[in-house]
């Protein structure tokens, strides 16, 4: 499954909203320095959609806001 994700780093809260159009905005505590934003929302995708972190990969917009995540729900762990 492919989700267009919006990133906003450096929010109060960690939040993910649902859009009408199916994309998905998410709201990360961590700043977007080294990765870490990235690692958290990977880290908050995986408890959403309950599949291992592993199974999440970012195929493109790494070091955007808008990026292109893909979603492995096929996976037996």
């Amino acid at each position: 499954m492919k989700k267009q994700v919006k990133v906003k780093p450096n929010s109060r809260q960690q939040k993910i909203e649902e859009e009408t159009d199916g994309s998905l905005t998410v709201h990360l505590k961590s700043p977007p320095v080294d990765g870490k934003a990235n690692d958290e929302l990977i880290q908050i995708l995986a408890k959403k959609f309950d599949v291992p972190k592993s199974s999440i990969r970012i195929k493109s917009g790494l070091s955007s806001k808008n990026k292109l995540i893909e979603i492995d729900t096929d996976s037996e762990d």
